[in-house]
C-alpha cells in the first residue's frame, strides 16, 4: 500500500504526566492534539511507523537509520525511570531503503551507531509514549536527520516512499519535531524575534497543506529561530508529496518558550505523473535522454532519424549532467567539439557520463525513471588576462598549466565567488590552489534544462 498518512508532532517530555507531575496541564491543548493524532494513527491501523526524530543519531553529510531488531529505553533521564518505551524495528524495511540508498548513491543507510538504547532520544520516544495508548500492533523504522540541505531531506522522504511502495507496507509516517524554541524571555532558551517569526510562518504552511513551501525556507534564518523539527517535516513533505492529501492542523502553542505544533496528512490517492514522452521537453535534453536509455538498455547507441538543424550544422563542445534526487550520477563533456556535429557531441556524452564516469558505477534500467539531465553547449573559450575578467554566474572557467587543465561549468549550486570557482578548477587539474602562474579561460554556456 505504501505510504497511507503523515504526522507532524512535537515531543515535550514535560507533556507525560509522570514527568510533568502536573505542570503537563498548561499545555492541555497539546496534551489533547497529542490524543487526536494518536487516534488518527490507530484508525489507520498501519503495520510500520516510520519516525523521524532529531535526536536520533545525526551526522552531517549522512541519514542513519537505526540497524538491528529493536531498542528500548525510559525516561530516566526526566526522573522517570519506571516510564518505560520499547519497540520492535521493521528489519526488513530498514535494510531495503539501506539497499536502495547505497544504489543510488544516496547518503543514507544503517552505518554508524548500533546501540539500542532510546535514552537519549525523546523525539522517538514522547511520540511512541502517546501513540502506544491508542495502537500498539506496527513496527518501528527510526531515522535521523543531518546537516544536509532542505531539498535533500526531501528526496529521502521519496526514496522511502518508494521503497514502501515497493515492498506494499502499510506505513504511517510521524514526523517528530518541536517549532522554534526561542519563544519567550522568561523561557528557557530565551527569546529570538525568528523565534515567533518562524512559528507563525511553519503553521501557516501547515494550514494552507502547501508542504512545498518548507524547501523555501532560508537556513540562516532556521538557525536563529532554534527550530527543531523542519528537517523532520521536509522528509514526510518527500514521502507524500506525490499524493492526494487531506490535511488538518490540530494545534499549536508556546506556553513555555517552545513551539508545539500537530498536523495530519491523509493520502486519498496519487497524484497522476504526466509521463514524459507527453511532456514538452528541451530537445537537447531529450536527445541525451534517449541516447542513455538506448545505450543503458541495449547497450547500442541511439541513432536519431532526424536531428534539429540546429544540433546538425552546429559543432560545439558540450556537458551531458546526470542528477538522481538531487545527487550528481554522472557528468562528462567535451571543452571543444571533437564530434562531426552538436548532435553527436551529446550522444556521445551522454552514453559515457550514464556508464563511464570513473567516480560511479554504470547507470542501470532500474535507475532511468529516476533520472534529471542537464545539458549544457559551450562557447569557444577565450583567454583571460586576471580573475577580474570572470564571473561565477556567466562564465565558465578553465585553468591550465602545462598539459594540465581543469575546467568548470558556471552558475554551479555552492560556487558563489570566483575564487571558489578557481580554487576548485585548479584542484581537478591537479595544480595547487596557491598557484597564480596559470593562464586562464572563460566560456559561455547554454543551459538545457
Amino acid at each position: 500500500m505504501g505510504i497511507i498518512a503523515g504526522v507532524i508532532v512535537p515531543h515535550p517530555p514535560i507533556a507525560v504526566p509522570e514527568i510533568g507531575k502536573g505542570e503537563e496541564r498548561a499545555i492541555q491543548r497539546t496534551l489533547d492534539s497529542y490524543r487526536e493524532a494518536a487516534e488518527f494513527i490507530a484508525r489507520m491501523e498501519p503495520e510500520t511507523i516510520v519516525l523521524t526524530s532529531p535526536h536520533s543519531m545525526m551526522y552531517q553529510d549522512y541519514f542513519h537509520i537505526s540497524p538491528g531488531k529493536g531498542a528500548r529505553g525510559s525516561f530516566a533521564r526526566f526522573r522517570a525511570p519506571q516510564v518505560q518505551i520499547s519497540a520492535e524495528y521493521d528489519e526488513e524495511l530498514a535494510e531495503e531503503i539501506d539497499r536502495v540508498a547505497a544504489h543510488a548513491h544516496f547518503p543514507a543507510g544503517t552505518m554508524g551507531e548500533m546501540a539500542a538504547s532510546l535514552d537519549t532520544d525523546h523525539g522517538t520516544t514522547v511520540p511512541l509514549y502517546f501513540i502506544n495508548q491508542c495502537y500498539k500492533n506496527y513496527k518501528l523504522v527510526r531515522i535521523g536527520l543531518s546537516g544536509l540541505d532542505l531539498n535533500l531531506h526531501m528526496r529521502f522522504g521519496e526514496l522511502i516512499s518508494e521503497v514502501c511502495d515497493k515492498l506494499g507496507r502499510k506505513v504511517v509516517f510521524v514526523a517528530s519535531g518541536d517549532l522554534s524554541h526561542c519563544q519567550k524571555k522568561d523561557g528557557p532558551y530565551g527569546l529570538s524575534p525568528e523565534g515567533p517569526e518562524y512559528d507563525e510562518k511553519l503553521m501557516q504552511v501547515l494550514e494552507s497543506g502547501d508542504l512545498s513551501k518548507l524547501l523555501k525556507f532560508d537556513e540562516g534564518f532556521l538557525e536563529k529561530a532554534q527550530e527543531c523539527g523542519h528537517r523532520s517535516f521536509c522528509i514526510m513533505y518527500g514521502a507524500i508529496k506525490d499524493k492526494k492529501i487531506e490535511h488538518k492542523v490540530l494545534s499549536h502553542e508556546a506556553t513555555f518558550g517552545v513551539g508545539y505544533g500537530f498536523a495530519t496528512f491523509e493520502v486519498k490517492g496519487s497524484i497522476k505523473v504526466e509521463e514524459k514522452v507527453n511532456k514538452e521537453e528541451d530537445p537537447y535534453v531529450a536527445l541525451a535522454r534517449k541516447s542513455v536509455e538506448s545505450y543503458v538498455k541495449t547497450g547500442k547507441y541511439y541513432e536519431p532519424e532526424s536531428i534539429p538543424e540546429e544540433m546538425e550544422q552546429k559543432r560545439a563542445g558540450a556537458f551531458v549532467s546526470i542528477h538522481e534526487r538531487g545527487l550528481l550520477r554522472g557528468c562528462i563533456g567535451t571543452i571543444a567539439p571533437v564530434q562531426q556535429n552538436v548532435a553527436w557531441e551529446i550522444i556521445e556524452n551522454a552514453v559515457s557520463a550514464s556508464t563511464r564516469d570513473p567516480r560511479f558505477d554504470p547507470i542501470g534500467p532500474e535507475e532511468l525513471d529516476a533520472l534529471e539531465i542537464n545539458v549544457d553547449i559551450l562557447s569557444e573559450a577565450e583567454p583571460v588576462a586576471s580573475p577580474a575578467e570572470l564571473d561565477v554566474k556567466r562564465y565558465g572557467v578553465i585553468v591550465q598549466k602545462g598539459m594540465r587543465r581543469g575546467l568548470l561549468l558556471p552558475d554551479l549550486d555552492g560556487v558563489d565567488t570566483v575564487e571558489q570557482q578557481l580554487s576548485i578548477a585548479k584542484q581537478k587539474a591537479g595544480i595547487s590552489i596557491y598557484d597564480e602562474d596559470v593562464d586562464l579561460f572563460r566560456f559561455e554556456v547554454v543551459r538545457h534544462e
